[in-house]
């Protein structure tokens, strides 16, 4: 569903996704290992459209802080792939997120209830 924004809640809803792509990444990488295309398009299945220009960057920077390690794997269509996976560091990094999430969101939740009281 698309829906028509202001240009002031497009820059908060930019700012909004970006800080929540890296969740959705190390959330993404918790179960299985994946290569960056396939991360790309379930990102982008969810809504949350990426460029490589910001996932590799970001990759990078989760593997230099050991949350995330890569190996290469042949592929049946084309050039070795790039299979990242979270560490055991980066499954306790998901975990913290994973409570700020709730922590954040249902402190939201208790504003909006709060506002729509009024």
């Amino acid at each position: 569903m698309r829906y028509s924004f202001t240009m002031e809640a497009k820059n908060t809803i930019t700012q909004m996704r970006r800080g929540i792509l890296e969740f959705c990444i190390v959330s993404l990488l918790a179960d299985e290992k994946i290569y960056t295309a396939e991360l790309i398009d379930r990102l982008k299945a969810a809504n949350l459209i990426v460029t490589d220009g910001t996932l590799y960057p970001m990759l990078n920077r989760l593997q230099k802080g050991e949350l995330l390690e890569y190996h290469w794997a042949e592929s049946e269509s084309g050039p070795p792939r790039k299979y990242y996976s979270l560490t055991d560091k980066g499954l306790t990094y998901l975990n913290e997120l994973d409570k700020a999430w709730q922590d954040i969101t249902s402190s939201v939740q208790t504003i909006r209830r709060g506002n729509q009281s009024e």
